[in-house]
């Protein structure tokens, strides 16, 4: 029976994992070792910033287990999407780990770079050309939207993995990208059929989720002719048929299509069996290739610049008139920001109130307060820092000091949990493209540098 096997160490590189399951899961031979190594999930600013959201060592330690396994077992170790959210930044940061990794622990390998990051240049050529329609509710793409970007990254599909691997390449390392297509690109290349390889892909991208317990850890699937087998390395866990079809949800406007770089991979028709008390067998998926090959793009372009204070009270009486009191707190501090010339127009405030409706805001179906304390969380963006700062500021005092019907305490209305109480947060960002193009090929926007290290 043909089969293709594939270990995954984690959901994001960077989310750690047990080194137990990484020593059995090698000792179940799989033919690629690798980590998916970023989402969309934390927001537009790790884009726009160029940082990673998992911090340099936790990535270094994740990273030197899997190089190391990989080296010794002469097998390819890919990630994607690294450094968090796959720009040019994000990509030479993983670099600089695997060489600092490979020169501690003397490894030596070709490594491929697959860049992602695309030129505002060359978007505008594919947007005057008419290769570019929107997704979900977003205006169609155009030239002042591109150059208005801080960055812009194209989510490359299962090719220029698989040229990287013609090519020798034992590490890639491979900006913003489809996340099963580091996984179906190479189970294609060994012959795989792609319905199973783009499923088996989906099962991989978040590391031990398909399973229960649920919590960061490894993954190992083998791909077969017209199946797949999910099974977790850990003793502990276990993947079960109800883990497996719940997870296959994930991240998906619809149960059953998802639409992927290349095709479309059909779901509806899956059955899902154990296989035995911790692995299950997955078939019925089909692949329809698209008519037109195209690349989705994320994008964000800078809102503004960020101060955030926090706070909490447990005064009854304030509780039982809080509505009220934000309304004049917001008020109070308009009227105070424009004695210092920073008109409404310069700046937008928020508080969010924890134990009211700080998570679902006007969605919250519980109206009445049931807490006997509530949390705010004060933010402010505003067209400079300075104005971001200032403003805050006087939120700040304002929530502090303010009188209120029934007040009984004179000092200050709110507890703050850290001095300094007012945090600059920096820039701001918000995804603006959220757009596909039709590219010449698969590989064209995603060139490929090769080094030895």
């Amino acid at each position: 029976m043909n089969e293709f096997r594939m270990l995954s160490t984690s959901g994001i590189l960077g989310y750690g994992y047990a080194e137990e399951s990484l020593r059995i899961g090698m000792s179940w031979e799989p033919h690629i070792i690798g980590c998916d190594g970023g989402s969309t999930d934390p927001g537009p600013y790790y884009l726009g910033a160029g940082k990673s959201f998992c911090s340099r060592l936790s990535v270094k330690r994740d990273l030197r287990l899997m190089l190391m396994a990989a080296v010794a077992a002469k097998i390819p170790c890919i990630i994607g999407t690294a450094g968090g959210a796959g720009g040019e930044p994000h990509l030479q940061d993983t670099a600089a780990l695997v060489r600092e990794i490979a020169k501690e622990e003397g490894l030596s390998f070709k490594m491929a770079l697959i860049h992602s990051e695309q030129s505002a240049d060359s978007l505008v050529e594919r947007v005057n050309a008419g290769l570019s329609r929107p997704l979900a509710k977003m205006k169609p793409l155009d030239e002042a939207t591109i150059r208005r970007a801080e960055r812009i990254v194209g989510m490359m599909g299962p090719e220029p993995f698989n040229r990287a691997l013609d090519n020798g390449a034992q590490v890639i390392l491979a900006g913003r990208s489809s996340d099963p297509a580091q996984w179906a690109g190479p189970a294609i290349r060994a012959g795989m059929n792609p319905a199973p390889s783009w499923y088996a892909g989906k099962m991989l991208e978040c590391g031990a989720e398909p399973s229960v317990p649920k919590e960061p850890d490894c993954i190992f699937v083998r791909v077969r002719d017209d199946h797949l087998i999910c099974e977790p390395p850990n003793p502990i866990r276990r993947s079960t048929p109800l883990a497996v079809a719940n997870f296959a949800l994930h991240e998906n406007s619809s149960p059953i299509h998802h639409v992927e770089p290349g095709g479309l991979l059909d779901t509806s028709a899956c059955t899902f069996t154990a296989v035995s008390d911790r692995a299950v067998k997955v078939d019925g998926m089909t692949w329809t290739p698209a008519e037109q090959y195209t690349i989705k793009l994320e994008g964000v372009e800078r809102a503004g610049y960020r101060a955030i204070t926090i706070c909490g009270t447990r005064d009854p009486v304030l509780i039982g008139q809080i509505d009220s009191y934000l309304e004049t707190h917001r008020d109070k501090v308009a009227t105070k920001a424009a004695s210092f010339g920073v008109p409404p127009s310069d700046y937008q405030m928020v508080v969010r109130t924890y134990g009211k409706d700080g998570v679902m805001a006007a969605w919250e179906p519980q109206k009445e307060i049931t807490s006997h304390e509530l949390g705010f969380v004060i933010e402010v963006v505003g067209r400079t820092q300075d104005i971001a700062n200032a403003v805050l500021a006087m939120a700040r005092t304002s929530m502090l000091h303010a009188d209120f019907p029934g007040r009984l305490c004179k000092e200050g209305n709110m507890a703050f949990p850290f001095s300094p109480s007012d945090i600059e947060l920096g820039p701001m960002f918000r995804f603006s493209v959220f757009h596909v193009v039709a590219p010449k090929d698969p590989y064209e926007m995603f060139p490929i540098e090769y080094e030895m290290v």
